[in-house]
């Protein structure tokens, strides 16, 4: 039992991260010397049908494209909006013509693709598509956020009801100079906290070595991505989920947090729009099916291996905040949270936050 508890957790950690950790400075300042990934993903290419699927409702207008588009995605939340068109495509069943590349749970891996032209379209951390952004001097573009925000604060006491009640505690927490630290430092501000003075914050190499002193010390505090919380929920004794971050957020902005997007390759754009439009779609479609149809979409994420398994996966997906923002809401979410970033640290988004023309349709 105690080896199945560790493997759940250590699978757990590498996909959580995919999304709380890696909005960080490795996809800040890794971006301008990583290295090429080596060939080794396998890929799903699947034609465009020869007859098109029966149209749904929400589909009845679609007509169906050759202009083969590579994606690729973070196996963690990221992605989790897109296994139904994932599997759809597998199945010859969409009307776009689509290649993914295998999950990573390394944000940095997208760079060399991205800036290659190897890949079209990626989700990616909304930092990460800050730094390429810059780094290709606009030569990305975001089209949509997928995930809102994964951080929570945890413990197995009941001393934590408020940000206020942080003030003189030691917090274990992941993501040092990375966005979890930046969302965890502008939160404590806001509240009138200094990061610095009024809290200990003791930063841990991984997930899982911070949950182990929540584990060993009835009085510890965390700071943990879903669904890493959600996987240890299920095994530590006592272990509650204090304060969401993003909640805490949305107290004191107009607009929520942006951690995951869905970045597109100008030169793409530029030249397959309707393919890139009928993608949107598409997505959408897949997004509303994960997020209604939980028991089927739980399948799937366990499938594509983003979760452990099927369980977990149903019960991690309300606390991922998946989403599917657009337009000016977009932007107006997407800047202000960039601009926080900025504030902390210019290096976490590429050094400068992007212009109005980084955002699909200006």
């Amino acid at each position: 039992m105690k080896k199945r508890f560790i493997a759940l957790i250590m699978s757990a950690c590498m996909l959580s991260m995919s999304l709380a950790g890696c909005g960080d400075s490795a996809g800040a300042q890794k971006a301008e010397d990583t290295p090429e990934p080596a060939q080794t993903a396998q890929t799903i290419e699947t034609p465009a049908p020869t007859e098109a699927p029966a149209p749904t409702e929400a589909a009845a207008e679609l007509e169906k494209s050759d202009v083969l588009v590579r994606i690729g995605g973070l196996s963690g939340p990221t992605s989790m909006g897109m296994v139904k068109l994932m599997e759809d495509s597998a199945n010859g069943e969409t009307y776009g013509k689509y290649e993914f590349s295998e999950l990573s749970t390394d944000a940095s891996a997208f760079v060399a693709p991205i800036t290659k032209g190897e890949l079209d379209i990626a989700m990616v951390p909304s930092n990460l598509a800050s730094v390429l952004y810059n780094k290709t001097e606009g030569g990305v573009k975001v089209l949509a956020a997928n995930v809102t925000s994964v951080l929570n604060i945890v413990e197995r006491g009941e001393s934590i009801k408020s940000v206020g009640d942080l003030k003189g505690q030691k917090i274990y927490a992941t993501g040092q100079g990375a966005v979890p630290e930046y969302t965890l430092r502008h939160i404590l501000k806001k509240n009138d906290i200094d990061p610095d003075k009024d809290v200990e914050i003791q930063w841990c190499g991984d997930t899982t070595e911070a949950l182990s002193y929540v584990t060993k010390d009835t009085a510890a505090i965390a700071m943990l991505p879903q669904p890493f919380v959600t996987v240890a929920g299920s095994k530590v004794e006592g272990l509650r989920v204090a304060l969401v971050l993003g909640n805490e957020w949305n107290s004191i902005e107009s607009t929520p947090q942006i951690t995951g997007t869905i970045v597109v390759r100008a030169d793409f754009l530029a030249e397959n729009p309707e393919a890139v439009e009928l993608f949107l779609k598409e997505y959408e479609a897949s997004y509303k099916f994960v997020t209604e149809e939980t028991d089927e979409a739980a399948e799937l994420i366990a499938k594509f291996g983003i979760v452990p398994a099927a369980p977990i996966a149903k019960a991690a997906l309300p606390e991922c905040n998946l989403s599917f923002i657009t337009g000016a809401d977009l932007e107006a979410a997407l800047s202000n949270y960039l601009q926080v970033l900025f504030e902390e640290n210019p290096q976490a988004v590429g050094g400068k936050v992007p212009e109005s023309d980084f955002y699909y349709g200006n």
